[in-house]
């Protein structure tokens, strides 16, 4: 069969989000691609397009995402244009994406996965241990605000939304003392200078699936599914199919407090998850090992145990 590869002429169109790092993202699954089959930067089209999450008038408000409504937050529009032709793929930060896929859409190629650490970020407090009491820390993630007040409960936690760009600002303008960010995030944008002190993963277990790009794409386009089957990297979406399971299984999303991190070692994959009250006042912590092929069956068997040990409400704000 001769494959017929994009052109030119009729380019192969990459949607993303429009923010520096989601393009960033984007560009660097554009060069392995390009590197892959030998094709030029013009056989490509880098389509920004603007999702609800992006929306400036909610940034501003500052209003936390779980009012204005998390599943699809940051990929509706993305996904709805490739469902009408309009784009040929999407790159996405996994962390933000459901674990549902909508219908006619396929999620399973991933690209190498990067640093998995969230990073503290401050211009006069060298690390989190060294905060004082009532320190001020911005973050929007429920997940980091949990892990944070469950620490450290005398932290003083506000909301800090936007882009990379936009929450340093804000620190530089001193709405807050510190701040946290992704390593993946800082590194793909060279700025991993920014950071203060990279958090172990023991210290604070990072968001499902941090670090790690997806590329989304139609189920009926074969021509596209065999040029990314080139680039998908299988350790990658081993540790994603447990930590997705997990985070399925718990029916969460990119703003509940939820975290976990699968690591590979050996022929087995290791699974850390945990789920907290959104006011950090109780946290429930499991792990477990099995064999790489029941890496999915392992994070349903995690999510099972901590749902069965967590009480009615136990995700609910009081």
């Amino acid at each position: 069969m001769t494959h017929v590869y994009p052109t030119p002429d009729q380019p192969l169109k990459i949607g993303t989000r429009g923010s520096p790092l989601a393009l960033a993202q984007a560009y660097e699954t554009r060069a392995r691609l390009m590197a892959a089959f030998d094709l030029p930067e013009q056989a490509f089209e880098i389509v920004p397009i603007k999702t609800t999450g992006d929306d400036r008038s909610m940034i501003d408000a500052d209003r936390p995402l779980k009012e204005i409504g998390n599943k699809g937050l940051f990929t509706k529009e993305i996904e709805d244009a490739m469902l009408g032709g309009h784009i040929d793929i999407a790159v996405h930060s996994m962390k933000d994406m459901p674990t549902e896929q909508p219908d006619g859409l396929v999620l399973n190629c991933y690209l190498p996965r990067e640093d998995v650490r969230d990073a503290f970020v401050s211009a006069h407090v060298a690390s989190l241990a060294a905060l004082p009491a009532g320190a001020v820390v911005g973050t929007s993630s429920l997940r980091r605000r949990a892990q944070l007040l469950n620490r450290r409960p005398d932290l003083n936690v506000v909301e800090f939304r936007g882009n990379v760009q936009t929450r340093l600002s804000k620190l530089h303008n001193g709405v807050a003392d510190c701040t946290f960010l992704a390593m993946a995030g800082l590194n793909r944008l060279n700025m991993a200078h920014v950071a203060s002190a990279p958090i172990n993963p023991e210290d604070m277990l990072p968001a499902i699936a941090q670090g790690a790009i997806g590329i989304e794409w139609r189920s009926a386009d074969d021509r596209t599914a065999q040029m990314l089957a080139r680039l998908h990297d299988t350790p990658t979406g081993q540790r994603l199919a447990a930590e997705r399971a997990f985070l399925a299984g718990l029916d969460g999303s990119c703003e509940t407090p939820i975290a976990g991190l699968a690591v590979i070692e050996g022929g087995e994959i290791w699974l850390r998850g945990e789920i907290l009250r959104p006011d950090g006042s109780e946290r429930l912590f499991d792990e477990g090992r099995a064999p790489l092929a029941d890496a999915a069956l392992l994070g349903q068997e995690l999510a099972a145990r901590l749902r069965a040990r967590a009480p009615a409400g136990f995700f609910d704000w009081h």
